[in-house]
């Protein structure tokens, strides 16, 4: 078992910037690739960006340089940069787990399908 445990959201104005963390405890960290995923109210859940094990991203077109994923497997977090924010980036975002070797292609990694592990999420919200 893992359990996630995200954090960081809050309020930020359009153009600001904002860092979700996401801590990992149970089985060991580094051999899980991570992802993050976001919610928008009336919306289906939307791959945001995932990290493999050994440091391989994978982003969703929508943030076009803006949003950056990193981790830190000593410290069993992984965390998102957002950049340049927007109203329309408003949502719940969740931190997500899967085996390491489970994925390889983009489309297995934006699949939510394919986690076995969620947090809870943590709330940004975009003000104009």
């Amino acid at each position: 078992q893992v359990q996630l445990a995200e954090s960081g959201g809050g309020l930020a104005q359009a153009g600001g910037s904002l860092r979700v963390s996401c801590a990992a405890s149970g089985r060991t960290f580094s051999v899980y690739d991570m992802a993050w995923f976001r919610q928008a109210p009336g919306k289906g859940r939307e791959f945001v960006a995932a990290i493999s094990w050994s440091g391989s991203r994978y982003y969703a077109d929508f943030m076009k340089g803006r949003f950056t994923i990193s981790r830190d497997n000593a410290e069993n977090t992984v965390y998102l940069q957002m950049n340049s924010l927007k109203p329309e980036d408003t949502a719940v975002y969740y931190c997500a787990a899967v085996r390491s070797g489970s994925c390889s292609t983009y489309g297995c990694y934006s699949s939510s399908n394919v986690y076995d592990y969620w947090g809870q999420g943590t709330q940004v919200t975009v003000s104009s």
